[in-house]
């Protein structure tokens, strides 16, 4: 019975040890809330206080790297000069001698801009994307510096009047100039049988009297609406083109057709010039009547004062009839 009790006892004391205290409901009062801060003691600001730099953290941190720590004081003031006066090249090598234009120079973004002597890029003044520069209608009167990278070049709408044969010597990679609706008269030599991936050349709309040597890479050209006349072009000047698809040659007071002509040519516009005659081996071959000549599917010559009735056995080797006067 007193052990009994003794057990009791004991768990009485733990319940009451352990059970917690009794709530008891606070009101808070707001206005106890409504002091100013300045009349709190617990805040003793100093504006002027001094914090050691090394113990402030700042956002992200770039990751320590095991490399001397050099003072301002240590650096040689000509490898600053150096640094500051020599830009670099897209390969991450120092240019020899000054700049000329059609430089790559890294920009403190990262970003790679044409360095010309206006000190104004290409790329900002016309629009590039990738490898293709637009400098449409910018009023241009000469070709601008491109980057060393431009595959397709687009400068149509302008007043260029002449072409260099350094406007596009530098361009190893340039497969198309577009120059349509210029004031073109002048191509030096040499401005394009240079280029090694060459194939599309575009002068619509130009005052051209004579076209230089083209690479024989070339695949479309189209040199309409120009003053090229009878001499013009070149004997046999398209001969060698094997992979020729397009050749475009509409109003330019032509007097016959440019033969020979490749046999990959599929297109060929002649249509208002002053073509009066066409030979009978112009497209055939007269002494072979087997041969035929399937890819020349398209050949115009509207607008000229032939009469194809004249001599038909000149196209019977083309899979259709030339567009023309019949009789």
């Amino acid at each position: 019975m007193k052990t009994f009790a003794n057990v009791f006892l004991g768990l009485f004391i733990l319940k009451a040890v352990i059970a917690p205290p009794p709530s008891e409901t606070v009101n808070y009062d707001t206005d106890t809330y409504e002091v100013d801060l300045e009349d709190l003691d617990i805040y003793d600001y100093n504006e002027n206080i001094s914090v050691d730099q090394g113990e402030i953290e700042i956002g992200t941190v770039l990751p320590v790297v095991n490399r001397p720590i050099i003072s301002p004081e240590q650096i040689p003031e000509e490898a600053e000069e150096e640094e500051e006066s020599t830009p670099k090249l897209i390969d991450g090598s120092s240019p020899q001698g000054p700049l000329s234009p059609g430089v790559l120079v890294p920009e403190t973004s990262g970003v790679y801009v044409l360095f010309c002597f206006t000190g104004v890029s290409t790329c900002i003044l016309c629009t590039c994307i990738a490898t293709t520069v637009y400098c449409d209608d910018h009023n241009l009167d000469s070709v601008p510096p491109l980057p060393r990278t431009t595959t397709h070049a687009y400068l149509r709408f302008n007043k260029i009047s002449r072409i260099s044969k350094t406007d596009f010597s530098h361009l190893n990679k340039l497969q198309k100039i577009d120059l349509t609706s210029n004031i073109i008269a002048e191509i030096d030599e040499d401005a394009f049988r240079t280029l090694p991936s060459l194939n599309e050349l575009i002068l619509r709309d130009n005052r051209l009297r004579q076209l230089p040597e083209l690479p024989n890479t070339m695949t479309v050209i189209d040199l309409s609406h120009n003053r090229l006349g009878r001499k013009g072009l070149k004997n046999e000047a398209f001969k060698d083109m094997n992979d020729l698809h397009l050749l475009y040659l509409v109003d330019n007071n032509l007097d016959h057709i440019p033969i020979p002509l490749p046999e990959s040519l599929q297109a060929l516009h002649l249509q208002d010039n002053n073509i009066q005659e066409m030979h009978e081996d112009t497209f055939c071959n007269m002494k072979d009547y087997s041969y035929s000549r399937r890819s020349l599917e398209d050949v115009r010559l509207d607008g000229n004062p032939i009469n194809l009735s004249k001599t038909p056995q000149a196209f019977m080797c083309l899979p259709r009839i030339p567009i023309g006067r019949l009789i």
